[in-house]
C-alpha cells in the first residue's frame, strides 16, 4: 500500500532493501512525443511534460533527450531544451562523443 503526497511523491515501505521506497507516481514526470530518432551513436526522441505538479516551478515542456551507446558498459543521456541555449557546466574531461553506437550491450535501454 502506497501513500502519496500532492505533489505526488508516493511512499511505499518495502520487506526488499533494493526496492526504492519513494517514488513518483507515472502521472508525473515526461513522456515521449512521436517516434525516437535513431542518431550514428543511438537516438534522439523528444518528450512531452505530462500535466501534473510542479516539483520546483519554471518547469521546460519540452525536451530533447540523447542517447548514446558509448561502449558495451557505458550509455550517456543528455536533456536539453530544443527551444533555449542554456549554460552547461564544462568540464576538461568529458569530450563529445564521434564514435558509432557500441555493440553486444551488458545493459538495456527503455524510453
Amino acid at each position: 500500500q502506497s501513500t502519496c503526497s500532492l505533489r505526488g511523491c508516493c511512499w511505499s515501505p518495502q520487506s526488499d532493501t533494493s526496492v526504492p521506497w519513494c517514488f513518483f507516481s507515472p502521472k508525473h514526470g515526461y513522456k515521449v512525443q512521436g517516434s525516437q530518432k535513431s542518431t550514428q551513436a543511438g537516438f534522439e526522441a523528444t518528450l512531452k511534460r505530462l500535466p501534473s505538479p510542479s516539483l520546483f516551478g519554471n518547469d521546460i515542456h519540452t525536451v530533447l533527450l540523447t542517447g548514446e551507446y558509448q561502449t558495451p558498459n557505458r550509455f550517456r543521456f543528455k536533456i536539453t531544451d530544443p527551444n533555449s541555449q542554456r549554460f552547461e557546466v564544462p568540464h576538461e574531461h568529458v569530450r563529445p562523443f564521434t564514435g558509432s553506437a557500441a555493440t553486444g550491450l551488458n545493459y538495456k535501454v527503455e524510453l
